[in-house]
């Protein structure tokens, strides 16, 4: 189904929260553009910034009654945000009519997330709502090509995130993850369901010292979304965490795939880069 603008949608927009800086950006966006919003938080996750605005939380196994509150309170639309962790439900939680609802997402639970939100949405749209995507709400948060710090990449470094960009690619056509790092034509780690940060954290502690030239390219890591996924939700986003965590793992820069990764916090992402020499750069698929 296409995306829906937010120009073309009246009423309320509903914030499904789950942890992590994107929910308070997207919250914060809705309230600069005076988008009538409200959050509601996904039982056992902790959004950012929490405190600063109503919360309701909800529990999974009681899916229908989220859907009752939210045409109560006149939600024409949704957007999902934030991280989560594949959930496990309770069954003595479960309502009769959400019960009716889980069978259509409970074959996804054991696979790759893009079917998973694939059916979740589907849940959603089903119910009246229309579903956006984050940078519908914040369309800042998608910078445009180019080079966003003083220091470039390198042509060895343009070769390792071509290299980088076919990994992934490959990676997404079976539902796997959205990150690889890559130094001198060798792929030192992939993002697979723990996310960016484990796989940095992996190259680190673990793969430092694979480099076969102490003194050659240091290396990179490229992030896009999969090659079919559904970009109203789950596209991979950094921060000035990011840029840290890149940074301790030894590598050059991060490459990003322009229209399809965020950016949080995008003055303080580039300040953190340039502070501490890693290049960012927004390629063209």
């Amino acid at each position: 189904m296409p995306e829906t603008s937010p120009e073309t949608v009246p009423g309320t927009t509903a914030l499904i929260a789950g942890g992590g800086a994107l929910p308070a950006h997207l919250a914060r966006a809705m309230e600069a553009a005076g988008i009538p919003f409200l959050i509601a938080q996904i039982e056992g996750f902790a959004m950012d910034e929490a405190d600063r605005w109503p919360v309701e939380t909800f529990a999974l196994e009681r899916l229908a009654v989220l859907f009752d509150l939210l045409h109560g309170r006149g939600v024409t639309r949704v957007v999902l945000a934030g991280t989560i962790r594949r959930p496990r439900l309770d069954p003595e939680r479960i309502d009769p009519r959400t019960a009716q609802l889980l069978p259509r997402i409970l074959p996804y639970l054991a696979q790759g997330d893009d079917g998973l939100l694939r059916a979740v949405i589907a849940l959603f749209e089903d119910d009246g709502f229309a579903v956006v995507g984050a940078d519908a709400v914040a369309p800042d948060l998608l910078p445009a090509p180019g080079v966003l710090t003083g220091v470039a990449p390198s042509k060895a470094d343009e070769k390792d995130a071509a290299r980088a960009a076919a990994i992934v690619e490959g990676l997404g056509a079976v539902d796997v993850g959205q990150g690889a790092v890559v130094a001198q034509g060798l792929c030192l780690a992939v993002e697979t369901l723990p996310g960016t940060d484990a796989m940095l954290a992996f190259v680190a502690e673990a793969a430092a010292g694979c480099r076969p030239d102490p003194k050659g390219a240091r290396g990179v890591v490229y992030k896009a979304p999969k090659p079919r996924q559904d970009r109203r939700v789950d596209l991979p986003a950094i921060g000035p965490a990011t840029i840290e965590a890149a940074h301790r793992a030894g590598l050059a820069g991060i490459v990003l795939e322009a229209g399809g990764v965020m950016v949080l916090d995008r003055p303080e992402t580039v300040a953190r880069a340039e502070a501490l020499g890693v290049f960012l750069w927004v390629r063209e698929p």
